[in-house]
């Protein structure tokens, strides 16, 4: 019975040795390693963020937009013989500002193949303060329309203007016709980056400078600050100043 007895003691020791020792190890095991924290961000984040997405914006709008195409042509008042120069630079600038006008549009509207609403889009006039010149430009998708509206304009301008010319003394004369663009007059899709990147780059210093936890902290600051009072000697009551005299004139 006794040799029962420590044969089963015996037996007994070893499993609760092994469960001491799987204890600590799968106690290791189950334990979760503690977690990174990621590190915040810089205060100037916004800046560069901006920037990149002023750059992928103007980017975009470069490739993507159609290319735009511009021809000039130039028209130039000549005076009479009666008539002073100074006064043909006078109608050269009232004579653009009707280029665009009704019937302007509607002289030059056969002839260049466009309606009237579309053609006042895509057609600009401009003068010179220092010569009776005017550049008349048209703007299109095609550069071949482009350079045909500048023409019709042009044309359907001196005609409307030269029915008056007697009575003016200045007659309008074709100086240039407009020929086809080669390369377009829109910008390109670097030139569009580069002006996304300043635009957006404006912006992220601007947001750095009116920034809510720029002003909270300038809040803060002022309100530690307590107002220093400078201390000023107290001046002698009026009644101390009688007695003083008093007591002199009875000495």
């Amino acid at each position: 019975m006794a040799d029962t007895a420590d044969q089963h003691t015996s037996e007994k020791k070893p499993e609760r040795k092994s469960r001491s020792e799987a204890g600590p190890k799968s106690g290791r095991r189950s334990g979760k390693r503690p977690g990174r924290r990621l590190a915040s961000p810089p205060v100037w984040w916004p800046l560069p963020a901006c920037a990149l997405l002023g750059l992928a914006a103007g980017g975009a709008y470069g490739v993507l937009k159609s290319p735009e195409y511009a021809a000039t042509s130039y028209v130039v008042a000549v005076p009479d013989d009666t008539t002073e120069p100074a006064t043909a630079l006078g109608f050269a600038q009232a004579y653009a500002r009707i280029a665009t006008s009704n019937s302007t549009l509607a002289y030059a509207q056969p002839r260049a193949g466009v309606d009237a609403r579309r053609l006042r889009t895509q057609v600009r006039a401009e003068t010179s303060p220092e010569s009776p010149m005017i550049a008349i430009t048209g703007t299109s998708k095609s550069p071949a329309e482009a350079a045909e509206i500048a023409n019709a304009v042009a044309d359907a301008l001196s005609l409307s203007s030269n029915q008056a010319a007697k009575n003016t003394g200045v007659q309008l004369l074709l100086f240039n016709q407009a020929v086809t663009p080669t390369e377009p007059a829109s910008p390109s899709a670097p030139l569009s980056g580069a002006v996304g990147l300043c635009a957006g780059g404006l912006l992220g210093g601007l947001w750095l400078l009116a920034r809510p936890g720029r002003r909270k902290g300038r809040e803060e600051a002022q309100a530690g600050v307590e107002p220093v009072v400078e201390g000023y000697p107290s001046l002698p009551a009026q009644s101390e100043h009688t007695e003083t005299k008093e007591k002199e004139s009875a000495r």
